[in-house]
């Protein structure tokens, strides 16, 4: 897969601890759904996986830490389209509609990263670099020759201002789609 953010088991796991990490991260989006990002423990998680909070915690330093996990594991198992046809407006549009069906599928999990990757965490803020490396990846694909750094820039603002917002519920998945959709059209309008 070419997407950059890992959709395997961290690195330097043995088969046993990856199938240890795996079950965490499965317990963990269950109980993300269950009962919400608010109620949701590290030992909750653990005892819906079968193993000791202590165990678990070896894993997930914090549920901010599982949640950016959970949305890194959501980019990963979802890469963006590969378009490389018509226009550069058309190709990053493509990769926000993918975005916002992406987000829209996984309401939780949207809910729960926006606060998680704002966080101090190391853990989360290697996975928080991590994520936005494969957003500038996913934009500068689909930009094409269109790549410049300012078009990119202001991309990835635009895109993680509108990110924030849903996060903090101001606006619907359809309303994310059709507000980066304008804003993508006056940034690449200069464009050929």
């Amino acid at each position: 897969m070419s997407s950059q953010v890992s959709s395997g088991p961290r690195r330097g796991l043995n088969a046993r601890q990856a199938e240890t990490y795996e079950r965490l991260l499965v317990a963990g989006e269950a109980e993300l759904r269950a009962v919400g990002r608010e109620a949701l423990t590290v030992r909750t998680v653990a005892q819906r996986a079968g193993v000791s909070p202590a165990t678990a915690y070896t894993y997930l330093a914090s549920r901010n830490h599982l949640f950016a996990e959970l949305f890194a594991r959501l980019l990963s198992d979802h890469p963006a389209p590969q378009v490389t046809e018509g226009a550069a407006y058309e190709r990053v549009r493509a990769v926000v509609h993918h975005f916002a069906a992406l987000l829209h599928d996984a309401p939780e999990i949207t809910a729960a990263v926006t606060p998680a990757l704002l966080g101090d965490d190391p853990e989360v803020e290697r996975l928080r670099l991590r994520i936005g490396a494969e957003f500038a990846r996913r934009f500068a694909a689909a930009l094409g020759e269109a790549n410049r750094p300012e078009v990119l820039d202001a991309l990835l603002l635009a895109f993680s201002g509108a990110l924030l917002q849903l996060g903090m519920g101001l606006m619907t998945y359809p309303e994310f789609r059709d507000r980066l959709d304008a804003v993508t059209a006056v940034i690449l309008r200069e464009l050929p």
